[in-house]
C-alpha cells in the first residue's frame, strides 16, 4: 500500500508518465467509503442527461443511457491520471449546444452536427493542452473578464432551475426543502460546529449530499411532484449495438467538412465557458491544498486539457453527448474540498475522494434497484448541482476581480453571457476591459476592496491617519 508512505507535504504516490502522474486505487489512494456511498447516489446527475438526449436526439432510454455509462468510465481518467477533479458536464454550455444543434432536422442530421462539435470541441482542447498554450491562454486573461465569466456561468446555472418552466416549477416543495438542507449541510457555519459534538452529525457531513437525494426520494411523492420509486433487481441494460449503429460514425459516416466549418462559432463560445471551469478548478484546489499541509496537490491546466479533449473526442466518436465532456462537477468538487479540510482521517488523499466518488457513480449507473430508486427525482438532483455550482461560481467569481472596476465589469460580463449566451458575454467583456483600463488591458488594477476587512488594513489605514 504504497499511500500509507506518503511523505508529510508531498504529493500522493503515483506513476510519472509524460505529463500525467498514474493513480490507481488501494494502491497509490486509500478507498474512501463515504465518497464510494454518496456516488452510489448521486449518479442521479449523471442520469438527469438521459431526457437532454431523448428529446434532443429522439433516441430511446436505454440508448441513451449507454452513452451515460460511456461517459461514466471516461470520467475515471481524470484523477486516474493524476488531475485533482471531480469531472463532469460543460453545464452553463449545454443550452447554448442544444440550441446549436436544434437549427438542423432531427435524425442522421441534428446527429452529424452534433459529433462536428463534440470533435471540433475535442481536438481544440487537446491542441491547447499538447502545446502548453492553456496555461497561457489562463494568465493571458484579464482578472476582470475572468470574474465575468465564472459570474455569468452561476447566473446562467442558476436561471436555468428558477426560470419559468424550470425545474423549480415541476419540483418547487422537493427543491426547496431538500437543496436548502444541502446548503445547510455543506455551507452553514452552524452545522460546522455542532457536527464536531455530535457523531451522529459527523457521520451525517461525512456523506456529503448523499442524506439530501435519501430525502428528495421521499419527499417528492410525498407532495404529488413524483412517483414512488419502482425497484427492480438486476443490472443496467444500455444498448449499445442501436447506439453505435444509428448514432455515431460507424453507422451513420463523418459528417460532411462544412458542419465542422459551421460549427466553429459555437464551439470557441462554448470553450470560453469550459475555460471558467478550469479556472474555477484550479482555484478550488488550491483552496483545498492550502487547508492542508500532510499533502501537496498539483493542477495543471494543460493536463486537464489533455484529459478531458480526449474524453470529448472519444465520445463525438463512441456515443455523441449534448453535456459534453467538462474538466469539473463544480458542486461535488465543493463536497470533496469540504470533506478534505476536515483532516487526513477524514480523507487521506484528495485523490482518494474524487476516485472513490467517481468509482460508486460507476457502480450506481450499473446496479438497476438504484437506477430505478433515483430516476424520479432526476430533476431535483440537476436542480441540486445547478444551484450548488451557481453558489460556488458567484463566490469564486466575485473573489476573481481585484478592484471594483473589475467587478462592475463582472457584473455585466456575467448578466450578458446568462442572458444572450457565452459569445455575447465573451465580446461585450473585451469591449469593457478594453474601454475601462485601455493600455493596462491585461493588467487591470488592484484597489483595497477586498482587503479593507483586514486587520493589517485598517492598521495602516489609523496609521496614515495618524
Amino acid at each position: 500500500m504504497l499511500w500509507k508512505k506518503r511523505e508529510y507535504g508531498q504529493e500522493a504516490p503515483h506513476i510519472p508518465a509524460g505529463p500525467f502522474k498514474i493513480r490507481l486505487p488501494f494502491i497509490h489512494y486509500r478507498f474512501e467509503w463515504p465518497d464510494y456511498v454518496q456516488g452510489l447516489l448521486m449518479c442521479a446527475v449523471d442520469l438527469s442527461a438521459i431526457p437532454l438526449l431523448t428529446e434532443l436526439l429522439g433516441m430511446p432510454f436505454e440508448v441513451a443511457l449507454a452513452i451515460v455509462m460511456l461517459n461514466g468510465l471516461f470520467y475515471l481518467l481524470h484523477h486516474l491520471l493524476g488531475d485533482p477533479a471531480v469531472p463532469g458536464w460543460i453545464t452553463p454550455a449545454v443550452p447554448l449546444i442544444m440550441l446549436y444543434v436544434q437549427q438542423f432536422p432531427e435524425g442522421p442530421e441534428r446527429v452529424h452536427a452534433l459529433i462536428a462539435f463534440q470533435l471540433t470541441l475535442g481536438i481544440l482542447s487537446l491542441f491547447l493542452g499538447a502545446t502548453g498554450l492553456a496555461n497561457k491562454v489562463i494568465r493571458l486573461i484579464p482578472p476582470a473578464l475572468n470574474s465575468g465569466i465564472i459570474l455569468g456561468a452561476g447566473f446562467a446555472a442558476i436561471i436555468s432551475v428558477f426560470q419559468l418552466g424550470g425545474r423549480f416549477d415541476q419540483f418547487p416543495w422537493t427543491i426547496t426543502i431538500a437543496v436548502g438542507l444541502g446548503f445547510y449541510l455543506m455551507f452553514s457555519k452552524h452545522f460546522a460546529q455542532v457536527q464536531t459534538r455530535h457523531p451522529l452529525l459527523g457521520l451525517v457531513a461525512k456523506l456529503g449530499v448523499f442524506p439530501v437525494i435519501i430525502l428528495a426520494v421521499v419527499i417528492a411523492p410525498l407532495f404529488k411532484e413524483a412517483a414512488w420509486p419502482t425497484i427492480e433487481w438486476g443490472f443496467s441494460k444500455p444498448d449499445f449495438v442501436t447506439l453505435w449503429n444509428e448514432y455515431t460514425v460507424f453507422g451513420l459516416g463523418l459528417p460532411p467538412l462544412m458542419m465542422f466549418i459551421s460549427a466553429l462559432p459555437t464551439v470557441f463560445a462554448a470553450y470560453i465557458v469550459l475555460f471558467g471551469d478550469v479556472i474555477q478548478t484550479r482555484i478550488l484546489v488550491e483552496e483545498a491544498d492550502a487547508s492542508r499541509d500532510d499533502e501537496k496537490l498539483d493542477y495543471s491546466p494543460s493536463r486537464a486539457h489533455l484529459v478531458f479533449g480526449f474524453r470529448n473526442a472519444a465520445m463525438s466518436i463512441l456515443g455523441p453527448d449534448v453535456t459534453m465532456a467538462g474538466p469539473l462537477w463544480s458542486a461535488m468538487q465543493v463536497v470533496m474540498v469540504e470533506r478534505y479540510k476536515k483532516g487526513r482521517a477524514a480523507m487521506d488523499s484528495f485523490f482518494g475522494g474524487v476516485g472513490s466518488f467517481r468509482w460508486g457513480t460507476n457502480t450506481g449507473l450499473l446496479l438497476l434497484p438504484i437506477v430505478g430508486l433515483v430516476q424520479p427525482i432526476l430533476g431535483v438532483a440537476l436542480a441540486l448541482t445547478l444551484l450548488i455550482q451557481g453558489y460556488v461560481s458567484v463566490k469564486v467569481g466575485v473573489l476573481e476581480a481585484r478592484s471594483q472596476r473589475d467587478l462592475g465589469i463582472a457584473g455585466i460580463i456575467g448578466g450578458v453571457l446568462a442572458i444572450k449566451g457565452a459569445a455575447w458575454g465573451f465580446g461585450v467583456g473585451i469591449l469593457l476591459v478594453f474601454l475601462i483600463y485601455g493600455k493596462d488591458f491585461f493588467r487591470g488594477e488592484v484597489d483595497d476592496t477586498f482587503v479593507k476587512n483586514q486587520p493589517e488594513f485598517n492598521a495602516r489605514k489609523e496609521n496614515e491617519n495618524v
